[in-house]
């Protein structure tokens, strides 16, 4: 979401400067690649880029066939085979293996659902959308179809597909995107005609809460930031708990524990972390916490401190079930070896991700599978 938001504001700057730009996507991969199907760039007619489709190996052919898009103004489908040593439009053998299909799309200001028009919309709420793009490889050298529609949570629609030959296919798919929360990618037939679409599910980022306004709360909310999560500080001691001491984006609550909750929303992508140092503080969030919808709940302090929290929550009557105690974390973080405040905050950023992501947090290099998942193949 970091980098959509990145791209956006560059557009808008873009709008006031006056100069034309296009979007390129990476809309579909065979193999491996630096960056995955979702990966975008935004180009200027000046040749100011923002965001990336590669490692930076596919940049400047990328920037040559964008100029060439918004010339023309007419969206192009390229293809980048980095298995192939002799590729001339890559030049390198870049090692990746892989064959990325990147759609270049002008955009027009005057029309009403851009894709960056699309974009935005979908970023301006905490809530999940899809966002349907349609290309076609049988005809790379016409003109793209390109993003065309947006459904948020609540199934409101922004755009349309204009073959109305598929649009049932393709609204169904949307659907089954929505409730698996995972990208598709299809095949439709229409008059003779294969197109291809890429429905990638949007979710939110990582809403962050610190509990705790510590100088050890500091690099957590940084590196949270670095990566494109929310973040949020919230701790009882008015004397702590100061925007100044924090990055400008982070939002620092002065609050009671009892009263925290009703100051937050919460989300399936929000996550809590108890680090205020203050014993009694940190129990009663776990309590609170605990009678929440909370994927992850992380405790700093050694394993003893969270075990008698737990049992002092049993005591209290507390009857908690496995899935509240998944979804506990304590001590917090992967173990790393860290020591300081900032290693620290690297394990349990790290350890969210790992959760999130459903991995081990062990080494790639240990791992008899893929980095990513190939399961990208039209059907």
């Amino acid at each position: 979401m970091k980098e959509i938001r990145e791209i956006i504001k560059a557009y808008n700057d873009c709008i006031a400067a006056g100069k034309k730009t296009a979007l390129a996507s990476v809309v579909h991969l065979e193999g491996s690649s630096y960056r995955r199907p979702g990966a975008r760039m935004l180009i200027n007619d000046e040749g100011q880029l923002t965001g990336a489709i590669s490692g930076g190996c596919l940049e400047g052919d990328a920037l040559r066939k964008a100029m060439l898009v918004i010339s023309q103004q007419h969206s192009k489908l390229v293809t980048y085979d980095t298995s192939d040593e002799d590729d001339v439009l890559v030049g390198v053998q870049l090692g990746c293996a892989g064959i990325i299909k990147v759609l270049f799309e002008p955009i027009d200001v005057k029309t009403k659902n851009n894709p960056l028009t699309l974009l935005q919309k979908a970023i301006s709420k905490r809530q999940k959308s899809v966002l349907v793009t349609l290309f076609s490889t049988e005809e790379k050298n016409k003109s793209q179809i390109g993003t065309c529609l947006l459904v948020e949570e609540g199934n409101t629609i922004t755009g349309d597909i204009s073959f109305a030959a598929i649009k049932e296919a393709v609204m169904n798919d949307v659907k089954m995107a929505m409730e698996t929360q995972a990208s598709l990618f299809k095949n439709y037939h229409s008059a003779g005609q294969t197109i291809t679409a890429f429905i990638e599910f949007l979710q939110p980022s990582v809403s962050l809460v610190v509990v705790g306004a510590g100088n050890d709360a500091i690099p957590l909310v940084n590196i949270a930031d670095a990566i494109g999560w929310e973040a949020r500080v919230v701790d009882g001691r008015g004397t702590h708990a100061k925007p100044e001491r924090f990055i400008s984006a982070c939002q620092v609550l002065v609050s009671k524990p009892e009263n925290v909750l009703d100051q937050i929303a919460i989300d399936e992508q929000t996550v809590f972390v108890l680090m205020t140092h203050n014993y009694n503080y940190d129990l009663a969030m776990l309590k609170a916490l605990l009678q929440r919808n909370v994927k992850y709940i992380g405790v700093l302090g050694p394993k003893k401190k969270s075990d008698r929290m737990l049992d002092e929550l049993k005591e209290q009557g507390m009857n908690l079930t496995q899935k509240q105690l998944s979804s506990i974390y304590g001590p917090v973080g992967l173990e790393i070896g860290a020591e300081t405040a900032e290693e620290i905050a690297l394990s349990i950023i790290a350890e969210i991700k790992a959760v999130f992501s459903g991995k081990n947090g062990a080494s790639l290099r240990d791992s008899n599978d893929f980095i990513h998942s190939r399961n990208t193949k039209p059907v």
